[in-house]
C-alpha cells in the first residue's frame, strides 16, 4: 500500500517531537512547528494507538500527554465526531487532564469494578471511535490527506 500523503508534510517533524519525555519537552517541541504539522502528528499518535489497544492503551501510553490537542487536531480534519469522541474519553479524567503519564495510570489504576472482564472503562468510546474513526469524512488517511493537500506551504 502506498504511504499517505499527508506523510510528507509530517515526516520531517516526526522524530522531532517527543512524547517521552514529559508534558514540558512535549509542549516545548510541539509548539515550536507550524500547526498543520502539529495537527497532523497529533491526530495520528491518536488514531494510531486508539485502534491499536483502545483509548485505554492511549492514556497508559506516553501518547496520552498529546490527548488536548488530538481533540482540537480531529476538529481541523473536519473529523467533529471523531474529535467528540476523544473528548468525551479526556472527559473522564475530570476538569484537569493529567498530561503525566503516572498521574493518568494512577487514575487509571483506581477504576473499582466488581467483574475484572469490565476493567476498561472506555469500552463504549473505544467502540464509537472505531465506527467513525474510518467512515467520517472518508475515514482518517482521506481526512488527513486533504487537511495536508490544503496546507502543504
Amino acid at each position: 500500500m502506498q504511504r499517505a500523503r499527508y506523510w510528507l508534510l509530517l515526516d520531517p517533524v516526526w522524530e522531532r517531537i517527543s512524547i517521552y519525555d514529559g508534558p514540558e519537552k512535549f509542549l516545548a517541541q510541539f509548539n515550536s512547528h507550524p500547526l498543520a504539522q502539529r495537527t497532523l502528528f497529533a491526530a495520528h499518535w491518536c488514531q494510531s494507538e486508539v485502534l491499536n489497544g483502545g483509548f485505554h492503551q492511549f492514556f497508559s501510553n506516553s501518547t496520552g500527554v498529546l490527548a488536548p490537542e488530538s481533540i482540537a487536531a480531529f476538529e481541523a480534519l473536519g473529523m467533529p465526531r471523531t474529535a467528540g469522541i476523544v473528548r468525551s474519553a479526556v472527559e473522564w479524567f475530570g476538569p484537569n487532564y493529567p498530561r503525566d503519564r503516572d498521574e493518568r495510570n494512577e487514575q487509571l489504576d483506581s477504576v473499582e469494578v466488581d467483574d475484572p472482564d469490565e476493567w476498561n472503562p472506555f469500552e463504549d468510546l473505544d467502540q464509537q471511535f472505531f465506527d467513525t474513526v474510518e467512515s467520517e469524512d472518508g475515514g482518517f488517511r482521506n481526512a488527513s490527506d486533504k487537511y495536508a493537500d490544503k496546507n502543504d506551504g
